[in-house]
């Protein structure tokens, strides 16, 4: 079983304290778009929000006619999960190592603004954006108006704003609406880790393992960077949605958008699984940690029992090859549970045996 190389990678980013195992939470923020740590939330205690949702109950969904998302079988293999030709050393894309993952159920697409509603309005479930107040946009997307009222910026990421009264139904603040705007199909943004969790319960799923997801978004294809393979434009056509043009300053949507699409474009992979890279990031059920044994066979590996952070893969429209390549199938970043922000979503995966009974599936 040997290692696998990705042909004509260089490694951008050295970070000695990782390198060294001093510091699990070192990143490349410098060569990033700021969308891990510059994100998450800052509270000084456990007690600066109320969790509106904590005590509230709620049955597992059983509307087949809200079941929108559809799922398909992805049927369990040994894979290489990671690289030993990493972008960011710091963020743990190294060592590869053998994964066997047992077959499991992976929505199509990621969940939606639509069937967000129907979640928050079959149980009132109130975001952690809403609960906190505000949640971070990039500069770029936002009015002038709604921009004149902030005064604070991320450091490192500027661009980076935290936005009162913006989350998923108002992704850009109080003057958008995504009913309005035409963007029911496209995914749901300003989801928390928490969030996420709670949907899935919701909709009698679960988040998928990190092995799940990278094993799901390669595809069956093993040594290669993206869900088809190594080229970025096959034919010349886009088959994902990053930013196109100068990163920050421009986003010349020569993918056909400047911010996030609907859930159904662009092609498939051989596995029928749409978006598993761009649009947005995605979150998993693992805990963040950056060492990893490449020495055995890692059976549904699940990450660390506990942590600070939760994984998320697949990169978003505001990733920028120059910028944070980190829309790649190898590629990995980390926020708090409870952060947000205006490029993070999630789908849903099942256990084969646990999946819904009102879920509209498929087998490959």
């Amino acid at each position: 079983m040997g290692s696998v190389f990705l042909i004509g990678i260089v490694c951008q980013t050295l970070c000695s304290s990782a390198v060294s195992g001093a510091d699990e939470k070192c990143s490349s923020e410098s060569d990033s778009c700021g969308c891990s740590s510059a994100i998450n939330r800052e509270r000084k205690t456990e007690d600066d929000r109320e969790d509106v949702n904590e005590a509230r109950q709620f049955k597992v969904n059983t509307d087949e006619a809200s079941a929108t998302n559809r799922m398909i079988l992805i049927e369990g293999d040994v894979y290489t999960m990671g690289t030993d030709m990493p972008i960011f050393v710091a963020d743990g894309e190294a060592p590869a190592r053998r994964v066997q993952i047992s077959s499991f159920y992976m929505d199509v697409h990621e969940v939606s603004n639509e069937d967000f509603k129907k979640f928050v309005k079959d149980t009132e479930h109130k975001t952690e954006a809403e609960t906190f107040g505000d949640s971070f946009v990039m500069d770029n997307y936002l009015s002038e108006e709604t921009k004149s009222a902030i005064t604070q910026a991320v450091k490192d990421a500027p661009w980076w704003l935290p936005v009162k009264g913006a989350y998923w139904a108002k992704p850009e603040g109080p003057d958008s609406d995504v009913e309005v705007d035409g963007r029911m199909d496209h995914p749901a943004v300003h989801v928390s880790w928490n969030d996420a969790v709670a949907y899935c319960k919701w909709a009698g799923k679960r988040l998928p393992t990190e092995a799940e997801w990278e094993f799901a978004c390669r595809a069956g294809k093993e040594d290669r960077l993206y869900p088809w393979g190594n080229k970025w434009m096959p034919k010349e056509e886009a088959w994902a949605n990053i930013w196109t043009g100068k990163f920050p300053e421009d986003n010349d949507a020569q993918d056909g958008y400047a911010a996030t699409n609907p859930i159904d474009k662009f092609p498939e992979s051989a596995f029928g699984l749409k978006n598993m890279i761009g649009n947005v990031w995605e979150w998993t059920s693992d805990w963040w940690t950056i060492r990893h044994n490449p020495l055995v066979v890692h059976q549904n590996p699940k990450g660390p029992e506990s942590g600070t952070d939760k994984v998320k893969k697949g990169g978003s429209y505001m990733c920028h090859k120059d910028y944070c390549y980190r829309y790649r199938c190898a590629a990995r970043s980390q926020n708090t549970p409870d952060s947000s922000a205006s490029n993070l979503g999630f789908r849903c995966a099942a256990d084969k045996d646990k999946l819904p009974p009102n879920v509209r599936h498929e087998e490959l």
